[in-house]
């Protein structure tokens, strides 16, 4: 089994009125309901677009912590879904599903793996 993030930025969203986005809720939370059954769910969610966001940076050899994104940008990240599944078409199915549920395209990415240290 391997982990992947499932995710969309902001931007891909598009331009919908609230009664488009409140029709795709139930949509989205069915998929996840459904990830949830079939044992391969391991984190969803949306992330706030106008809530804090914070940057940690010790390149300077300290800690500094800002308010902001690190680099000002157009695009952001929209939400996203982490699964374990057994390989890349199981990812890619549920990142159809989500799209279609959502209404809107999600890209896969699989977790790398950490360096054995021993």
């Amino acid at each position: 089994m391997a982990e992947y993030l499932i995710y969309f930025n902001q931007q891909w969203v598009g331009d919908h009125p609230e009664e488009w986005f409140r029709e795709r809720g139930p949509l989205a939370a069915a998929v996840v309901d459904e990830m949830k059954a079939a044992g391969v769910y391991l984190f969803a969610g949306g992330l706030e677009e106008n809530g804090p966001i914070y940057n940690a940076d010790a390149t300077s050899g300290e800690v500094v912590i800002t308010d902001g994104p690190y680099v000002e940008s157009k695009e952001f990240l929209g939400g996203f879904a982490v699964v374990n599944v057994p390989d890349d078409e199981a990812a890619k199915l549920w990142a159809g599903k989500l799209a279609e549920a959502c209404g809107w395209p999600q890209e896969v990415r699989r977790f790398g793996s950490l360096p054995d240290l021993q």
